[in-house]
Parts: C-alpha cells; structure tokens; sequence
C-alpha cells in the first residue's frame, strides 16, 4: 500500500468530545467520539484495518457560498463530514448523507446497523424491534453487540436504539452522550452539552 492508498484520518471537535473520522478510497471507514490518546485510538483503528492512517493534512477551504464536493478527494469528503456533523449538531441537519466503507463490519453486525440506519429523527426504537428489521427476531442481544461495536458513531444512530422499557441504556459507557443525542433530535432547542470532565 502506497502512502497515496492509506487511509486518512482528522480529528474534530463535538458537543460529544473529539470525533475521530477516517477515510479510505471507498469512504468514511470509521467516525465516533473516542477517549484517551489520539496515538492509541489509531493504533486500534490501524489493527483493525490492516494499515497505519495518516493524518489528512489537506484541509482544503471550502468557497464562500458553496459546498464541499464529497466525492472529490479525501478533503473533500472530510469536510463534507464535518460540515454534516455540525449542523447536526447545530439541530439544522436530521440525515447524514455520507459514503461509508462498511469493510470493518460483517454479516449480522451490518445487517444491524443497516436498520439503525431507518430509525426516524427524533425517534427510538428497541434493540428486539431492529432484530426484527434486520430479519433474526431474536437477536436482541446481537443488535446490542453490534451497537456497541460500530465503527459509526451519530451517522449510524445506534443513539436511538434503547431497552424494550423505553431506557436508554449504555452507549460506549457514555449514558449522558446517549440523552444529550436523543434531547438533541427530540427537543425544541438545542441542548446543553454533557460534561466531559470525567473523560
């Protein structure tokens, strides 16, 4: 792999801590919020992927009045992502409209966080009901699972998956990131970002 095919990556900062996005030719291969050192979450993203990415140094200004062309470059669709995550998180945007690279997700996992994916704005729905969307009734505990372990974190609304009780539940140990995604998407107003001081 040349240093031109690795992935890239850039880190940007959210109501819910810094994002880490990474991109190969195929798309966002993964995007979440993480804890700890930027070098150890690379290093696992670096496993995972079978290559070292590379901070993106491109950081291509975007034309006043125009948008950033997702399928330009590996800029370009950086700062499509970005743009996207802050109006999200400006309460503007109720969709993601990103290319992503699923190659860290297989089988049921995909077919999981593919009926996340239909999850309306603003609503929630069961681990047991995005079994059945993902067509194995009975794999609550493996939609839980697989929610837990996306390489895709906001654009993949695995927030809006709860307990068949309507509680929310765990969301990577990050409970009060989970309510702050739902207020987002449900309330009037925008919400006051959860304290990452324990972080």
């Amino acid at each position: 792999m040349t240093p031109e095919d690795s992935p890239r990556y850039r880190v940007h900062p959210s109501p819910i801590g810094d994002v880490l996005i990474v991109t190969t030719a195929d798309g966002i291969v993964t995007l979440h919020p993480f804890d700890g050192p930027l070098h150890a979450e690379i290093e696992r993203v670096a496993l995972r992927l079978r290559a070292l990415p590379i901070r993106d140094e491109t950081a291509d200004a975007v034309a006043p009045g125009s948008a950033p062309d997702a399928g330009a470059d590996a800029g370009g669709l950086f700062d499509v992502a970005i743009a996207q995550l802050d109006e999200y998180f400006d309460g503007d945007r109720h969709e993601f409209d990103l290319p992503l690279d699923w190659r860290l997700v297989r089988g049921f996992t995909r077919a999981a966080l593919e009926a996340v994916c239909d999850i309306p704005y603003g609503e929630t729905a069961s681990y047991g009901e995005v079994a059945i969307s993902a067509g194995i009734p009975r794999a609550a505990r493996a939609v839980g699972t697989a929610c837990a372990t996306t390489p895709f974190s906001v654009v993949v609304p695995v927030h809006r998956v709860v307990r068949a009780d309507g509680s929310l539940g765990e969301y990577g140990g990050q409970p009060e990131m989970k309510r702050f995604l739902i207020d987002l998407e449900q309330g009037p107003i925008v919400p006051t970002a959860p304290s990452l001081a324990g972080r």
